[in-house]
């Protein structure tokens, strides 16, 4: 049972309708996949809402299930990175037209960066004194931006219904067999490109510390797990990603790490208004490891 986050999905019937029609569309292509669904209440209907307003929902339980919030080995990178790569291969006839982006523009890099200048004009001066060094990092990566709008600009990039949220804790594993069993947290299946799924899982899965770690020099490239999650993903995708995509491999996990990074900076900027905060400056740390892990990626992949 969850309560859905209002303040980030806007129109919670985007998401229920996202997943009804994938569901319907799975159920006919490929009845045997493991997609869940919502359970209706006794009216019907994916939601009940609270005295409150905010609308609750019910998923079916999966028994054995684990979930994990670190990649501990190439073989746990593999399995997840299969199992997402599975279901971007049984989604890709599915006209993504039918679905609705649930948060707009969620990994449009030009829009993260514009909403990173419209930062800088609008924070205090004190706070543009403390990340000054982030920022002109920020700025000397442009490049990256400038790459992005080439790829999809020039038609590179095939707009696809994808997951947007790979992270190694939205699949369930058996506990016993450690094998993958399905993906979970769907609220941002919706259209977008194969690099926000595969950058998402080498951002984070390839260094063995979170964005929250303080101590950078712990952020390493794990040329093993890179490899495993890269063969786990080609298993199913290596058949339907274009010559184009197969060639912007290398760019997904550099762009989605910077998009991360501007993100972090610019909720800073804003003063800490939508990443929650345990303590103060703590998205001017995630920031600085992000951009730290870019720097290692880059390295890693030239």
């Amino acid at each position: 049972m969850q309560r859905i986050n209002t303040a980030i999905f806007k129109r919670p019937e985007l998401i229920s309708n996202n997943i009804r029609v994938v569901t319907n569309y799975l159920q006919g292509k490929y009845p045997d996949y493991l997609f869940l669904n919502f359970i209706d209440n006794n009216v019907g209907q994916p939601y009940t809402y609270d005295s409150e307003g905010y609308p609750w929902r019910l998923f079916p339980f999966i028994e054995n299930s684990v979930s994990f919030n670190t990649v501990a080995s190439e073989g746990m990178a593999f399995a997840a990175a299969k199992e997402f790569g599975k279901l971007t291969m049984n989604l890709n006839k599915l006209d993504c037209n039918l679905l609705s982006e649930t948060i707009p523009q969620f990994h449009d890099l030009s829009f993260r960066y514009r909403q990173f200048e419209d930062a800088l004009n609008l924070a205090d001066a004190q706070r543009l004194k403390v990340a000054h060094q982030l920022i002109e990092c920020c700025k000397d990566k442009f490049h990256l931006v400038e790459e992005y709008n080439e790829l999809i600009a020039n038609g590179k990039l095939i707009k696809r219904a994808i997951h947007n949220d790979c992270k190694i804790n939205n699949v369930l594993f058996h506990k016993v067999t450690t094998e993958a069993i399905c993906i979970v947290d769907l609220d941002t299946l919706m259209p977008g490109y194969f690099i926000y799924d595969l950058g998402d899982m080498v951002r984070t899965f390839v260094s063995p510390v979170s964005e929250e770690e303080k101590d950078y020099s712990k952020i390493v490239f794990r040329e093993n797990i890179y490899n495993g999650l890269l063969d786990g993903y080609s298993y199913f995708t290596k058949n339907i990603l274009s010559k184009d995509e197969m060639r912007s491999i290398p760019f997904a996990g550099k762009m989605m790490t910077f998009m991360i990074a501007l993100r972090f900076l610019t909720d800073y900027l804003l003063g800490d208004k939508y990443y929650q905060t345990s303590y103060s400056g703590q998205n001017l740390v995630r920031a600085g490891n992000q951009l730290k892990l870019l720097e290692v990626i880059t390295k890693s992949l030239k």
